[in-house]
């Protein structure tokens, strides 16, 4: 028993040996790079000096156009933006002329929006709606709109005539037959008093009553009378 103990005892020793022996080993080899590392000198470093650039360039703002013009966020900064053409604003109508006069104080127009509107007399100066009187002449008239001169002669601001219209042919109608002498009149065509009592035997005239005042049928007596609100016609009774 003791001579197993011995043994194993023994290589424990020798075990605990190569195990320090190793250790020792690494550290010294650690110790051999780190000095042969750090205390080398290092070599000198190969730096090239770029010369030098010179003052910056003046701030010029046309380098930056292409920055603007190739923003993507932007495309209407694109130098072949083709821009809306505005329309002219249209000439509001011409008034109409209807003569000049010269009183001795200077030519005067006679204007009016509408041949049928109102008409007033306009000096050189003086501002119809829109446009400015410019000049007053016998036979033409200058106005002044939007910074240029309109030019028309009297001829041209007259009213225009309405055209005539063609007179409208009635149509034919056939003819009517020839009455009968035996058509049976109607109540309000044959002569006599209607059914309408107006007081003392009294009865009033139908519409359309053709008969001659002085007439007498079935005891009445036709009668008219002129008044201030015009004649009044009356059946009387006769006797």
């Amino acid at each position: 028993m003791s001579r197993k103990l011995l043994a194993l005892n023994l290589a424990l020793a020798l075990l605990s040996a190569v195990t320090a022996w190793r250790i020792w080993d690494t550290l010294r080899r650690a110790e051999e790079r780190k000095n042969a590392v750090v205390g080398r000198p290092l070599p000198p470093a190969d730096v090239k000096v770029s010369p030098g650039q010179g003052p910056p360039k003046p701030f010029v703002a046309a380098d930056y156009l292409p920055v603007a013009q190739k923003f993507l966020f932007a495309p209407d900064r694109n130098p072949d933006v083709v821009l809306d053409a505005v329309a002219p604003k249209p000439m509001p109508p011409l008034p109409v002329a209807h003569g000049v006069l010269d009183l001795g104080a200077g030519p005067t127009v006679i204007l009016s929006e509408r041949p049928d509107s109102p008409q007033r007399g306009y000096r050189v100066g003086e501002q119809f709606g829109e446009f400015v009187i410019a000049e007053i002449a016998p036979d033409y008239i200058v106005f002044e709109w939007e910074g240029r001169e309109v030019r028309r002669s009297l001829e041209q601001l007259k009213p225009k005539e309405k055209p005539e219209q063609p007179p409208q042919v009635a149509a034919a109608k056939p003819d009517k037959p020839p009455e009968s002498k035996s058509a049976v009149l109607s109540d309000t065509e044959k002569p006599g008093p209607s059914d309408i009592d107006m007081g003392g035997g009294i009865r009033a005239c139908k519409p359309g009553d053709p008969s001659p005042p002085g007439t007498v049928v079935g005891g009445y007596k036709k009668v008219v009378t002129q008044t201030p609100f015009g004649k009044v016609c009356r059946w009387e009774p006769v006797g």
